[in-house]
């Protein structure tokens, strides 16, 4: 299990979540209520599912946290992230690709953690000998 979920929104990281933070009682408590809420049925796309599966619910927390990072939503993106990092333990990405259209996919990535992009500066102009 990786220590850190990384959320990218088109390639650039946005949030680190780091698993090694133990959740007080009062934020499993919210997770859980999360859970207990999702029980009495969530809206995906145009259709009501009464009796969410797992798949179903971590698909509507991912669009949840998708959209709480687009409006700027702190708690909420606390909240989301938190409860993806927990509920999938080998989750080790996020990544979020907004359209043109204003849809975004969604990617959860489970076998290759979060690298820093190196970034390498040249001029154009210069031979390399």
């Amino acid at each position: 299990m990786s220590d850190r979920v990384v959320v990218l929104l088109d390639g650039s990281a946005q949030i680190e979540y780091n698993r090694a933070l133990t959740l007080t009682e009062q934020q499993r408590s919210y997770l859980d209520r999360m859970d207990q809420e999702m029980d009495a049925g969530i809206q995906l796309d145009d259709q009501f599912v009464a009796q969410p599966d797992q798949t179903q619910r971590l698909r509507y927390v991912a669009i949840s946290l998708v959209q709480a990072i687009l409006a700027d939503q702190d708690q909420r993106i606390a909240a989301t992230c938190s409860y993806l990092a927990s509920r999938l333990p080998e989750l080790k990405q996020v990544r979020i690709a907004t359209r043109p259209d204003g849809t975004a996919g969604i990617e959860l990535i489970f076998d290759k953690p979060y690298q820093e992009p190196v970034k390498v500066e040249f001029s154009p102009n210069r031979q390399l000998h």
